[in-house]
């Protein structure tokens, strides 16, 4: 019987420390939330004032601007391809 009554006293002082482990980490994630919608918020004007400037370059500049875009297209299909090559070659052995 004493030994019983001992579990249940370190069932009773786990479950404590559990509760308070749990209250810290639902505290800690609730901070990370806010830490993180803050981030976002930063990072929306940053978008924001990348995308106005690549705007007036593209304005003030059509010609290198449609150069830049059809590069990038060119990376990107290029890219696209590989990696759909890849992904063929990788079914075909199996």
């Amino acid at each position: 019987m004493d030994t019983q009554k001992k579990a249940q006293q370190v069932a009773k002082v786990a479950r404590k420390h559990v509760d308070k482990a749990k209250t810290l980490a639902e505290k800690e994630a609730v901070k990370a939330v806010k830490i993180a919608e803050r981030e976002m918020a930063k990072m929306k004007k940053q978008l924001v004032q990348v995308e106005k400037r690549a705007v007036a370059y593209a304005k003030k500049n059509p010609q290198k601007a449609a150069a830049i875009a059809a590069g990038v297209g060119a990376a990107l299909g290029a890219v696209a391809t590989a990696l759909i090559t890849n992904s063929v070659k990788k079914t075909k052995k199996k």
